[in-house]
């Protein structure tokens, strides 16, 4: 079938504006808008209507085309006008409206890049459909397509912002339906270290186990289960400082809440949501979340990240450097433990599942090795230890054994019971 044989079949559905009569042949000639070819197919298709009335007598191609040709309704000395496109129901027609109501819904968003998407109504995917199937979809590009190339370039003309298909600041969404604009801000990410000076602070959000955060008398109708946490120490400054909705913390694994977080610090991403800001001195960042944990933590090393670096740090394995109080159920002399210790030194060790962690934690038996551990501080009734092991060891397991379920153990090694009293992760080796 010809192009002009095509564009028949088109105009008898009915008025067609030139964009959806060029989209419909969009892959076959490049630098043209939509409009540009619909304009040129029209008018030539009026040419041939014209010869055939002229020749044969046959008006009824240009009668067709006069609904929504102006040189066709000349033509035909007749008073016509040009009636609404049956296949987006006058939507090309109203353009600048769309680009109205994007400015005003990014009026105060902080933002250099941006790109067009469509949710487009249930009738006129209908429409595009019927009209794909009695003309075929050859050359066609979709309607929702050519409307976020048409609505991104008058966006950028009026806004003096970028149009970036792979990462832009914000999406803006066309829902035809209910002629609103919806926002997909992309969220701001940055990276740094935190340090956990005290203990009794889990490192994310705690729902209260009763209620599962509704609120309840146990939890003092706070939905929480642990007052504060890193995560809310750090949110609070940086939701001011990007102006954002909420933020989500994500750390390179996590210590237990009655640990504290030494050394160089645990690496994390803190994700700002929804921002309305993307630039912020980060330095002045750091200084606030200091000051507002008052001594509870310290940031360090805050820069800007991107959604990828939380993938990396959730995939990451880090090597863990450890300081722990061990004390015993049992009198037990400096040279045993260190004998212990070094029958540990090196070792591979096989962990089954702790039973702490074991209604979250599929019920496996994992290996770990233990790269060195060593004996800092010897006195009668604890033992300071030092222990560098691979990611992913319970390390409290390591020395109480778990009722067996770790081995070697160094309860095991010694005969009596030992247990870590007090746990510093010193440093996370990623």
């Amino acid at each position: 079938m010809t192009i002009m044989q095509t564009a028949a079949r088109i105009i008898e559905e009915g008025p067609i504006c030139d964009n959806c009569m060029g989209r419909q042949f969009a892959r076959l000639l490049t630098g043209l808008t939509n409009a540009e070819r619909g304009e040129a197919i029209k008018l030539s298709l009026s040419l041939e209507a014209a010869r055939l009335m002229k020749e044969e007598g046959y008006k009824d191609l240009l009668e067709k085309l006069a609904l929504s040709n102006s040189y066709a309704c000349k033509t035909l000395d007749a008073s016509c006008e040009e009636e609404e496109c049956w296949v987006c129901i006058g939507l090309f027609d109203n353009l600048d409206e769309w680009v109205d109501r994007a400015i005003k819904a990014l009026e105060g968003i902080e933002y250099s890049t941006f790109v067009v998407g469509t949710k487009v109504s249930g009738l006129l995917a209908e429409n595009e459909e019927i009209l794909w199937a009695e003309c075929g979809a050859d050359y066609a590009e979709q309607l929702k397509t050519e409307l976020n190339r048409e609505i991104g370039k008058r966006l950028a003309a009026r806004s003096g912002k970028e149009v970036d298909i792979k990462m832009p600041d914000v999406v803006v969404i066309l829902d035809i339906a209910k002629e609103d604009i919806i926002l997909e801000i992309r969220s701001v990410y940055v990276e740094g270290r935190y340090r956990k000076l005290v203990r009794g602070i889990p490192q994310t959000r705690w729902p209260c186990r009763k209620c599962k955060g509704k609120g309840c008398q146990s939890c003092d109708n706070t939905g929480k289960q642990y007052p504060e946490s890193v995560d809310e120490l750090v949110s609070e400054p940086v939701i001011e400082a990007f102006d954002s909705d909420d933020t989500k913390f994500h750390g390179a694994g996590r210590e237990d809440i009655d640990a504290l977080m030494l050394g160089a610090g645990r690496p994390f991403v803190v994700e700002a949501i929804n921002p309305g800001k993307r630039n912020y001195n980060l330095s002045d960042l750091e200084e606030q979340i200091n000051s507002k944990a008052d001594g509870k933590i310290e940031v360090e090393g805050l820069k800007f990240a991107d959604k990828a670096r939380v993938q990396t740090l959730k995939n990451s394995t880090a090597d863990k450097v450890y300081k722990l109080k061990v004390t015993f159920n049992a009198p037990v002399t400096e040279d045993a433990i260190r004998t212990a210790l070094e029958d540990l030194q090196g070792n591979l060790i096989e962990q089954r599942t702790p039973q702490r962690v074991s209604h979250r934690r599929a019920d496996l038996v994992r290996k770990r090795q233990v790269h060195s551990i060593e004996l800092l501080e010897y006195h009668q009734d604890h033992a300071i230890i030092r222990v560098d092991c691979e990611g992913g060891l319970y390390v409290k397991e390591l020395i109480s054994s778990d009722e067996g379920r770790t081995t070697p153990s160094l309860t095991g090694l010694l005969g009596i019971d030992a247990v870590v009293e007090e746990l510093d992760v010193v440093d996370v080796k990623i």
